[in-house]
Parts: structure tokens; C-alpha cells; sequence
């Protein structure tokens, strides 16, 4: 059963899109923008995500950065011969890292204790 989120799926969540190096057309950021708003079934504390569009070198690559809230940013880094492909790689890398993130914080009391921690014998 999910937990509701208090806000409906896209609104509120700022998604900056720009390029280096180039130009992007309105179907690509249409694009970009889709994807990017996918993360948010993975997870719902994300306050912003940024991509940015390359073109330097011949072939297109894709950053994503997703600022997720009270903990550090996650990246999604992909080159690909299609811009399309890059973008879709990306987002496929930050699906893993929030799903990773989300299972880590979720269960953080049933991991044991801590190996650099000293233990009582007694």
C-alpha cells in the first residue's frame, strides 16, 4: 500500500532542462521531462531535478541531478549515439540509485551492529 505524497505527481517538482554546447528542441525537453517525472514513483522526496544536455565531442550525453530532500544529490551520467538513448540510460542509472537509496533508508534499524563500533562482552 503506497503512502500518499501530499502533492499530486509533477506538480510542485521543479525539472530544469538545459544544454551546453547546442540547443535543445521543444520535443526533446517534452521528452526529458517525462522521464524525469517517472523518478518520482521511485521516490517522493525529490525537491528538483536538473538535466543537462551535451553535445560536445559528436555524441550527445545526458546529466541528471536529482536533489532529494534532508540528504545529498544523486547523478545519472550517460553517453549514448541518440539523445533519446542517453536521456532514457540516465534515468535508467537514477531509477537504480533512488531504489538503493529508498531500501537503505528504509530499513536502517535491522542492520546489526556496527562493525567500528565497540561491542560489550559482558
Amino acid at each position: 500500500m503506497s503512502r500518499p505524497t501530499g502533492r499530486k505527481e509533477g506538480i510542485g517538482l521543479q525539472i530544469e532542462i538545459s544544454a551546453r554546447h547546442g540547443s535543445v528542441t521543444p520535443d526533446i525537453k517534452d521528452y526529458a521531462r517525462k522521464k524525469a517525472q517517472r523518478l518520482l514513483k521511485y521516490y517522493n522526496r525529490i525537491q528538483s531535478i536538473r538535466v543537462v544536455l551535451d553535445r560536445e565531442g559528436g555524441s550527445p550525453s545526458c546529466e541528471m541531478l536529482v536533489d532529494l530532500e534532508h540528504t545529498h544529490n544523486l547523478v545519472g551520467r550517460a553517453t549514448d549515439e541518440d539523445v533519446r538513448a542517453a536521456i532514457d540510460s540516465a534515468v535508467d542509472r537514477l531509477e537504480r540509485q533512488l531504489v538503493e537509496h529508498k531500501d537503505r533508508t528504509r530499513h536502517h534499524k535491522g542492520r546489526g551492529p556496527s562493525p567500528h563500533q565497540p561491542t560489550r562482552t559482558g
